[in-house]
């Protein structure tokens, strides 16, 4: 395991909780569902606004975490396609975030060679969203540590159906043999590719579902939900559900 940076301060409830895992069996790929911003600021008398910039500075805490234990991919749901439903002032706050993330944290990010992904559909966002991550992105390509994925304006449905209509026209081009068409071809023209599927799905606030996220992708991973909304969740929670993920045993269907 890398060792912790300054944020932690030395022997943290972190690094004890991360020094019980077995190093030998961690995911490869963790994927969030960062739920219940909203819902954290609105039990305090806050705007649901408010929820979401602390939501915001979990990410960077949590990202080290999994840095920390060598987690190779971690997939943020940051906005669904569905979103876009919710207030417009509020989905300009959201789509204001990466503005105040990125330069804060860039510097951090790259000293700690993580890389910075885009999954989602670029048409829709505002210029200044995707010249913000656009830039990470770039500044981040050489990086060969972290992958940190974040989903946004992204829908499973609306992916599967890309992929399916991308293949469709392949195999009517004759690029593609309809007889030789099964999982791993198929997940190439999914948005991750050529992310590996996640190991393990957290996803906070108590919800038990998961929104559209990543529904091919997720057909044999790990699921673990906490009643913690997403500004809660500390890296000891992290930890405890990477925990929770080696205490389970993977049959993939078999015995």
């Amino acid at each position: 395991m890398k060792p912790f940076r300054k944020w932690f301060g030395g022997k943290s409830e972190g690094e004890e909780a991360a020094s019980a895992l077995d190093s030998d069996n961690i995911p490869n790929h963790v994927a969030v569902i960062m739920d219940g911003n909203g819902r954290w600021a609105q039990k305090r008398g806050l705007p649901r606004v408010a929820g979401h910039h602390s939501g915001m500075k979990n990410v960077k805490k949590i990202t080290m975490a999994a840095n920390h234990i060598g987690v190779k991919v971690l997939t943020m749901y940051a906005f669904s396609t569905e979103n876009w439903k919710r207030p417009k002032e509020e989905v300009e706050y959201l789509m204001k975030l990466p503005l105040e993330f990125f330069p804060k944290e860039i510097e951090e990010l790259i000293a700690n060679n993580v890389r910075i992904r885009m999954t989602g559909w670029p048409e829709g966002l505002p210029d200044y969203t995707l010249k913000t991550v656009q830039d990470a992105i770039d500044k981040t390509k050489h990086n060969t540590g972290l992958i940190l994925n974040f989903a946004l304006n992204y829908g499973s449905r609306k992916e599967m159906l890309s992929g399916i209509q991308r293949l469709a026209q392949d195999a009517k081009d004759g690029k593609v043999n309809p007889a030789e068409i099964n999982e791993h071809l198929f997940s190439r023209y999914l948005l991750t590719d050529p992310l590996p599927d996640p190991d393990l799905l957290i996803r906070t606030s108590g919800e038990l579902r998961i929104s559209n996220f990543m529904l091919w992708q997720l057909a044999y991973s790990e699921l673990w939900f906490t009643d913690l909304c997403w500004p809660e969740f500390t890296e000891p929670h992290f930890y405890e559900a990477i925990q929770e993920y080696q205490r389970r045993a993977r049959r993939y269907g078999g015995l």
